[in-house]
């Protein structure tokens, strides 16, 4: 299958829109939750900050699919809006289920240039994502919450993945699409659009977070103890794979993360314990 062509464009487009789940987050058997439960529910820090990103997301990409002419482009992004949105009233339902106090959320607004916004948040949702798989592994294995929790959870996270695979298929395509597929070109602008969403998330995150640790270590250290970094990367690392392994072999899979969290691990090994102990939360340090 060559990228960029019709049959790369099927292939994607129909692995999005055949592997849709059908459900409402308000009939979910959502479980009781004990005091201890419930505590450490209300103690994860970033509730407010996912509420607004996936409220955000839900109007962004149904308004951008709304520019789309392709017909098939456009049921996609038409679908993922619709699952963006539904991924807002989960979190909303978990809250008022488990009551989570946030103030009231402001109007949501969007770009008005809204292809670049809809791309940024693709890659957004490559770093973010690639974390939230090592996040809910490490949560789940930890018995942390009931099961049943984590059972209602499971197949947002592989959401989460079927947008991120159709996300750096779709950007692909348009890229050759549009005559910008030279291999260079397509790197270094993926490079670009990296390091925009990056700075994005440290935006969002580390302005709720006066460590400098960002959410995914705060989220972390919530669910245990002991963690080091060298275990945490070798977490997302596996959950990532696991969730990627899903999909058609010839399907693109976002390498970005992955790869860097290898090197990561490589580099691990020639640093002393103790000085990776010594530099903060579970080697983290404070993002200084």
């Amino acid at each position: 299958m060559k990228l960029g062509s019709i049959e790369h464009k099927e292939l994607f487009c129909r692995s999005f829109l055949d592997t849709h789940l059908e459900y409402e987050p308000e009939h979910l058997p959502w479980p009781d939750l004990n005091d201890t439960d419930l505590a450490r529910l209300r103690g994860i820090p970033f509730w407010e900050k996912a509420l607004d990103i996936e409220r955000e997301a839900g109007v962004m990409v149904s308004s951008y699919a709304a520019t789309v002419t392709d017909p098939l482009l456009h049921e996609a992004i038409a679908l993922q809006g619709k699952e963006e949105s539904r991924h807002a009233r989960l979190i909303k339902k978990l809250i008022d289920r488990y009551g989570i106090e946030m103030p009231e959320r402001p109007p949501v607004e969007i770009s008005a240039n809204i292809e670049p916004a809809f791309i940024t948040f693709g890659f957004e949702e490559c770093l973010d994502s690639f974390f939230a798989f090592g996040l809910f592994g490490i949560a789940r294995n930890a018995k942390v919450f009931p099961e049943a929790l984590f059972t209602i959870f499971d197949p947002i996270l592989d959401e989460e993945a079927r947008h991120i695979v159709f996300f750096v298929n779709w950007f692909t395509y348009i890229q050759i699409q549009r005559h910008q597929g030279f291999l260079p070109l397509r790197t270094t602008k993926t490079g670009w659009y990296y390091g925009k969403a990056l700075s994005n998330l440290i935006t969002a995150f580390g302005d709720a977070d006066p460590s400098g640790t960002g959410f995914t270590a705060t989220g972390a250290s919530t669910f245990t103890d002991d963690l080091t970094l060298e275990k945490f990367l070798s977490v997302c690392i596996q959950e990532n794979h696991l969730r990627m392994s899903k999909y058609d072999s010839r399907l693109l899979k976002p390498e970005l993360m992955p790869k860097l969290a290898r090197m990561a691990l490589r580099t691990l090994q020639f640093i002393p314990r103790k000085q990776v102990e010594g530099t903060g939360d579970w080697g983290l340090g404070t993002g200084e």
